[in-house]
């Protein structure tokens, strides 16, 4: 009969641990398989990668031409459906209620729904992107898709006045009479 104490564990699953700096009787020999002196034999001693002694590295000396997009690069957060089948019928699910269940995390541009897995229920999507594959499934089920449209987002202005539709130009200040005069001035000296 097994009983706790006569559990061991499994032969070679258990090891002999590494004795480093022991001399030369602990098998790794008298630098502890470090070699002879040197940075790297230092505690401590680790070089980062690229670097080069203090010499002007690979990376900088290289020329840097072109145009690379990857600042412009959005990173969009991926659910599937099958990550869906847990929830209720009729829940909405937005970007806020998928960052409180862990599926969205980090700092996203939006959400984008792909169709691997199948949906029992109907649900309602509030979400940026969706697959064709997806929709189908959600049509399928009875479910709902509205696309957020981000480009759209009107910010409320700082001094609390209603925003408007139109795309009008703020008002210019008036300007001071000291600046007029500097003008006037300088378009005299130019005459001369």
């Amino acid at each position: 009969m097994m009983r706790l104490h006569t559990l061991s564990p499994r032969p070679g699953s258990r090891h002999r641990v590494k004795r480093l700096g022991c001399g030369e009787s602990s098998g790794h020999g008298k630098t502890s398989g470090k070699g002879h002196k040197g940075q790297k034999a230092r505690s401590g001693g680790s070089i980062r990668l690229g670097f080069e002694g203090g010499q002007m590295p690979l990376i900088r000396r290289l020329p840097k031409r072109g145009f690379n997009n990857a600042a412009f690069h959005k990173t969009w957060a991926v659910v599937n459906l099958a990550d869906l089948s847990d929830l209720k019928a009729g829940t909405v699910v937005n970007e806020q209620l998928l960052r409180e269940s862990k599926l969205v995390r980090g700092d996203v541009a939006g959400v984008k729904i792909l169709g691997n897995g199948e949906l029992k229920h109907a649900l309602t999507f509030e979400v940026d992107k969706i697959s064709a594959s997806a929709r189908e499934k959600i049509d399928k089920a009875g479910g709902k898709v509205t696309l957020r449209d981000r480009s759209v987002r009107a910010e409320a202005p700082a001094d609390g006045s209603e925003a408007t539709g139109t795309d009008s130009k703020p008002a210019r200040k008036p300007a001071s009479k000291k600046s007029t005069a500097s003008k006037a001035k300088k378009a005299a000296s130019k005459k001369r």
